[in-house]
């Protein structure tokens, strides 16, 4: 019997007008769809009229979730994972699963979509032709400063995925690190309040904080720093 297939399915990062018709399809016909968050997920599907059962996955729960991934694909079965929002594994749980199903002989398969970070760059105006990604960085100033100072030399737009709260912070330690450089700052990408902030880091701390920002944080935030001149 052949084994099953794990599709890795991207679903919308915001707009859930943005779901794929192969996506659509290759949930509705997988034996299950592993979600991080099937609360989550759950709006999806129903959207879609996906009826293939939800089952929680998560990195706390990796351990006890393989042992029924590998008794569904040896079964034959074709399963599919898919995270909150966007492209899984970018920032999101799924490593270690699809690393243990290659390294045991599976087939894993991409089924592409919407991704925060690729989104985000495309609409930069910053240099795309090489780009570093840093998802979530430390929570601690000291860390992440350390971190960034060792990035000075690179040429590479530098790009990070933040939360509200510390996000201000972030900038200020961006600009005593690299200055005054130009950054680009993608809000809620695909959602009713979109925006986009750019120009050098302390022209964007003004913008953003037109709004009293730093009282009243909220929002999903990409953030992208130029460390390198564009090419023509």
């Amino acid at each position: 019997m052949n084994k099953g297939k794990l599709y890795v399915v991207a679903t919308p990062i915001g707009n859930l007008g943005d779901m794929t018709f192969r996506a659509i399809e290759t949930l509705k016909s997988v034996a299950f769809i592993l979600a991080e968050d099937t609360r989550e997920s759950y709006k999806l599907t129903q959207r879609y009229d996906i009826p293939t059962q939800l089952v929680s996955y998560r990195d706390q729960n990796h351990v006890r979730m393989m042992e029924k991934v590998l008794e569904k694909l040896d079964l034959g079965l074709d399963l599919a994972l898919i995270s909150d929002c966007g492209t899984p594994l970018i920032s999101d749980p799924g490593y270690r699963l699809v690393r243990e199903l290659r390294f045991k002989g599976y087939e894993v398969l991409a089924i592409p979509g919407p991704s925060a970070l690729i989104s985000a760059l495309s609409v930069s105006g910053l240099a795309t032709d090489r780009f570093t990604f840093f998802g979530f960085l430390p929570k601690s100033d000291v860390r992440r400063e350390k971190l960034l100072s060792e990035y000075v030399k690179l040429e590479s737009t530098l790009v990070f995925y933040e939360s509200p709260n510390r996000l201000l912070k972030l900038l200020e330690i961006l600009k005593k690190v690299f200055g005054d450089v130009n950054v680009s700052v993608a809000r809620d990408i695909t959602k009713m309040k979109e925006a986009y902030f750019v120009g050098n880091i302390s022209k964007v701390l003004i913008d953003i904080n037109v709004n009293d920002f730093e009282n009243n944080p909220h929002g999903e935030y990409v953030v992208m720093l130029e460390n390198k001149e564009p090419q023509d």
